[in-house]
């Protein structure tokens, strides 16, 4: 880009006159010190100001002119500035990509079957209702029965893999793993969450007692440490409890939900655990729509975005380690170059996907009124209990209003986008 000779001459001259009527130089009366003494003495001054009154406005007018939308603050390349001379920059920044979104009309996704089925029901309750139950030790000398709770200490030696015979015997070739402790661990005789292999070895034993049994994990247990795992297991079994559920009535029900009746309370949490089960189905359904998009529209990510995104997530992260007790010493002496490249994938796809997201909102017309957002705002100020006014002031100064306008506009049209492709 470049700026007439005269442009950057006036330019001078406005800023050499506003020094020498302000500037306060000894021996020289306010408004009257020479102008080859402002120049001098303010060159680097002089220079700012000018670049910043003639820069900004070009660059302006530039990006107007050819349409250009700076995702990513500019860089000044190749600058050349002097008085009664042209001005002469280039400017570098990122813009958004352009790509095509033609086609995702024909993306297919199926809706999921989302019914809740009665162990999931009775899952949720068996929960609500385990939080309510009381613990009670077994203080009559007996063996452990059906239904009863044994309160276990435990060690645990995960078995190598794999192993060979050598002239000094059995030798490992996988490194062994650290034993798995626990300490007044507590296992449901006859539990539906209780493996088979404890069920066996703690039906029958009583308090004192000490057990030596090995315990085969299945391939896709919940664990990964343990899963496809075989662990040998020394067991002390230190005390026999019971637990107490309370009666279903009236009492409870408002106790937990405020429902006048047992039978109300069922009912308001069956809807509860449907609605949250459908709710999770079809939004897995819509990320894997998403996904789909995602692999038929190619483009390059702009860069700043992504870093963005990286910062955003690692705030999220900070914050959630600070709220579990993290000490801010112990946060600097964490490895953030690792940490950011550990983010960098996700949050190369969270911007592709919102890019895309965005440029299909323009194709379907998708927009968010004032009255969504006043109500989503409205929502926010409940969740942190902070008055409206206050949280729409605060959002509005560091720009959060728009962001939030942007995030609403995406999830209704990801909504939009799946009630048009599910089938």
């Amino acid at each position: 880009m470049e700026v007439p000779a005269d442009e950057v001459s006036k330019a001078y001259r406005t800023s050499i006159k506003r020094y020498q009527k302000l500037a306060r130089v000894p021996g020289f009366r306010a408004g009257k010190v020479p102008e080859s003494l402002v120049r001098s003495k303010f060159a680097r001054e002089l220079r700012e100001e000018v670049l910043q009154a003639l820069v900004s406005e070009r660059f302006r007018k530039a990006i107007t002119e050819q349409k250009l939308r700076p995702i990513s603050e500019p860089q000044l390349l190749d600058l050349q500035l002097n008085d009664g001379e042209p001005l002469r920059f280039k400017a570098a920044f990122e813009v958004l990509p352009e790509f095509d979104v033609a086609g995702y009309e024909t993306v297919r996704v199926e809706r999921p079957k989302s019914e809740l089925t009665e162990e999931e029901y009775e899952g949720e309750l068996d929960y609500i209702l385990d939080s309510q139950a009381t613990v009670e030790t077994v203080e009559e000398e007996r063996a452990l029965v059906e239904g009863d709770w044994a309160e276990i200490q435990f060690r645990g030696e995960i078995k190598p893999l794999a192993e060979t015979v050598t002239e000094e015997g059995v030798t490992a070739t996988t490194p062994a793993e650290a034993p798995i402790t626990g300490e007044d661990v507590l296992i449901e005789i006859g539990g539906k969450n209780t493996l088979a292999a404890f069920n066996d070895a703690l039906r029958g034993s009583k308090v004192g007692q000490e057990l030596k049994f090995e315990v085969e994990y299945p391939a896709d247990f919940d664990e990964k440490k343990l899963a496809g795992q075989t662990v040998g297991y020394d067991v002390t079994v230190k005390a026999i409890k019971r637990k107490t559920y309370p009666e279903r009535d009236a009492e409870l029900a408002k106790q937990l939900g405020n429902s006048e009746s047992w039978e109300e309370f069922e009912r308001q949490l069956r809807e509860r655990v449907g609605r949250r089960k459908r709710e999770s189905m079809e939004t897995g359904a819509r990320n894997k729509m998403i996904d789909e998009v995602i692999a038929r529209t190619s483009f390059p990510v702009p860069e700043s975005l992504v870093q963005q995104r990286v910062d955003a997530r690692l705030e999220r992260g900070l914050r959630a380690l600070a709220q579990q007790g993290m000490k801010a010493e112990d946060m600097r002496k964490l490895d953030f170059v690792r940490l950011r490249a550990a983010q960098r994938d996700e949050a190369e796809r969270e911007v592709r996907a919102s890019l895309i997201v965005d440029r299909i909102a323009e194709a379907e017309n998708v927009s968010v009124s004032d009255e969504e957002l006043n109500g989503e705002v409205m929502a926010l100020a409940m969740q942190t209990r902070e008055p409206y006014e206050t949280l729409r002031e605060r959002l509005a100064k560091d720009g959060g209003i728009e962001r939030l306008r942007e995030e609403m506009r995406r999830e209704k049209t990801s909504r939009v986008l799946y009630e048009k492709l599910a089938s």
